[in-house]
């Protein structure tokens, strides 16, 4: 009689416990059902790991990495042109490379481009790729302001921030259907949320202090993250450059920038020397 009412009990538990998987499962298989097996991504596989799972963040290195080529394409397709300049592409790619051993993921296979535009502004998407225009470089006053940049743009990476969006407004947008969501969807997508959409207040805080965890790493000014966004304000005029028309304002990152620095000081103050950097970015003035 007591193992009876304990089975009963034990599979009305266990039923609380399965439904909400069936749930998640059958909400899964909507968003990443396979409508054209020759475009669909190949998330099924990781359906078993739950509902970590149904906020993209198990996805593996190489599968953000192709969602990143893909967006790389469709993003130089369109309307992005990258800088010709080889000297300032080089620029970049050995900043970039001096921060990525300070990563938390030095399994990503980062890219570095140059994009040949005098709005002050830059982006990340999925797998490493990350995106500087020329008029920030210009904007920037020492190496290590440009730095914080692509560091900040790293901390997006490394926060899996734009795959959590993309997982937010493929629900919230309808695209989530019976028939699945296919490759191109998705990649447009994210195209449209890494160019066109500005990251959550969570995000830009959280990728402001990964950025500088990484750029003090790697012998970097801490205040030059500071400085950049004062700076940016200052020529704003009226008008938000688009690297910092973001939640939260300027204002508060910089508030939380300093209470992070006043925590965990450095000694180290590479990169702040004006001089060097006008004679590197010399070929854009």
């Amino acid at each position: 009689m007591n193992w009876q009412y304990n089975s009963r009990n034990f599979f009305s538990v266990r039923r609380r416990f399965i439904y909400p998987l069936i749930s998640v499962a059958v909400a899964l298989s909507l968003f990443l059902g396979t409508g054209k097996p020759s475009q669909a991504l190949d998330f099924l596989p990781l359906l078993i790991r739950g509902v970590q799972v149904f906020q993209l963040s198990n996805v593996s290195s190489q599968q953000e990495f192709q969602l990143g080529q893909q967006m790389n394409q469709q993003i130089l397709g369109g309307q992005v042109r990258l800088s010709r300049n080889s000297e300032i592409n080089r620029y970049v790619q050995n900043i970039g490379e001096r921060l990525v051993p300070f990563s938390n993921r030095k399994n990503v296979k980062y890219t570095f481009q140059v994009v040949d535009e005098d709005s002050i502004n830059a982006f990340a998407t999925t797998g490493g790729f990350v995106y500087i225009h020329t008029g920030l470089i210009k904007a920037a006053d020492n190496e290590a302001e440009l730095a914080s940049v692509i560091a900040h743009e790293m901390g997006h990476i490394e926060g899996k921030h734009l795959l959590s969006q993309m997982r937010q407004q493929a629900i919230a947008s309808g695209i989530a259907t019976a028939a699945g969501v296919d490759r191109s969807q998705i990649v447009g997508l994210g195209v449209n949320l890494a160019l066109n959409l500005p990251r959550s207040r969570q995000d830009e805080f959280d990728a402001d202090r990964r950025g500088l965890r990484t750029m003090s790493g790697a012998g970097y000014g801490q205040s030059a993250m500071v400085s950049f966004m004062q700076k940016l304000q200052k020529k704003s005029s009226g008008s938000t450059p688009a690297f910092l028309s973001t939640h939260p304002g300027a204002g508060d990152r910089v508030v939380a920038l300093r209470r992070l620095i006043n925590a965990q000081p450095t000694n180290s103050n590479g990169g702040l020397d004006a001089a060097t950097y006008r004679a590197n970015t010399r070929s854009l003035r």
